[in-house]
């Protein structure tokens, strides 16, 4: 358990994402891939039945011992929150009610975190934007890990705490690498979520509540559902920044491991990505992928040349810095 990271640092490259390119040529080759962007009608009734599910279990859980109340969560409730936060993420493509009802977006986006127990999904929204249009960008990308994460988290004992962890680093990397000025959607996520907590509390008492969030942090943490954090955009071959899962989880996880196909086309709902490697297999099926999300953080934990240094790393020039 003792075995340290050979990584050092960040793999710098000087080159623009390569997902800009390869988006332009599929396009030219297979102009009918525009077909496909837009909504998904089918998302906005499976949010709805997995949050009145998680309402459900709320009642059936406030008479439970704490002992089984925590098996539920990591077993059942962390399954749900965790495709929640994957459905969370495809809504801020504004794929429930497509571009021109994008406010309707951001308020079903609320409506799905309400199960999650923390107030995240208006945040989300406004890191993620940056995720895409600056990928493995220096003080940009907050998916990225920080210098620390790289350094400290560089045994198999240290990151197996770092993958148990990974809700807190997701939640503080923003406000220390790169903080911005809250918005109103936000508050409004804030207090809602505040609001939607307290009802439940002042229902059934505080095992709800714990249920909800001790379920975000256990499956967003190590559980099977976080390989995905992984496998999305740690560097496991050499100059390859990014992967696709194609495996059974993509079932309930709204087809997040698609994402090479989903950093392509970033507007087309996770139901139809299947359609794009189908309809573009030749751009596909030659790239590196994942088969399974467990081997991957198997292989995280234990290889010696993968870490939170793993990643990808470029500095892009943007117009508002006057570059």
């Amino acid at each position: 358990m003792g075995n340290r990271v050979t990584r050092g640092d960040f793999e710098w490259v000087y080159t623009d994402q390569p997902h800009t390119q390869r988006r332009k040529e599929i396009l030219a080759k297979y102009p009918a891939i525009k077909s496909l962007m837009g909504s998904d009608p089918h998302l906005k009734w499976i949010v709805s039945s997995m949050v009145l599910t998680q309402l459900l279990a709320c009642y059936l859980v406030k008479d439970l011992s704490w002992r089984w109340l925590f098996f539920w969560a990591y077993g059942f409730g962390g399954c749900i929150n965790h495709s929640l936060t994957l459905a969370i993420h495809d809504i801020s493509h504004n794929v429930a009610f497509g571009n021109k009802l994008a406010k309707w977006n951001r308020w079903f986006a609320i409506f799905a975190n309400l199960p999650v127990g923390v107030p995240y999904s208006a945040s989300f929204k406004k890191y993620h934007i940056d995720h895409h249009r600056y990928l493995g960008g220096d003080m940009l990308d907050v998916d990225i890990p920080t210098d620390f994460e790289g350094w400290f988290f560089c045994t198999p004992g240290r990151k197996l705490v770092w993958l148990i962890l990974q809700p807190l680093f997701y939640a503080l990397r923003p406000l220390l690498v790169n903080p911005k000025a809250v918005t109103e959607m936000e508050v409004l996520n804030f207090l809602v979520q505040l609001a939607a907590d307290g009802a439940l509390y002042a229902l059934w008492g505080l095992k709800p509540v714990v249920y909800l969030v001790a379920g975000s942090i256990l499956g967003m943490g190590l559980h099977p559902f976080s390989g995905h954090f992984i496998a999305e955009h740690y560097m496991f071959l050499k100059g390859h920044e990014t992967y696709s899962y194609y495996g059974p989880l993509n079932w309930i996880t709204f087809n997040v491991g698609y994402h090479m196909e989903h950093h392509d086309f970033p507007s087309i709902p996770g139901c139809k990505l299947p359609q794009v490697r189908k309809i573009a297999a030749e751009y596909y099926d030659h790239l590196p992928q994942h088969s399974s999300w467990v081997q991957v953080l198997w292989d995280f934990i234990f290889d010696s040349a993968i870490g939170p240094y793993s990643r990808v790393k470029r500095v892009y020039k943007r117009a508002e810095d006057g570059l």
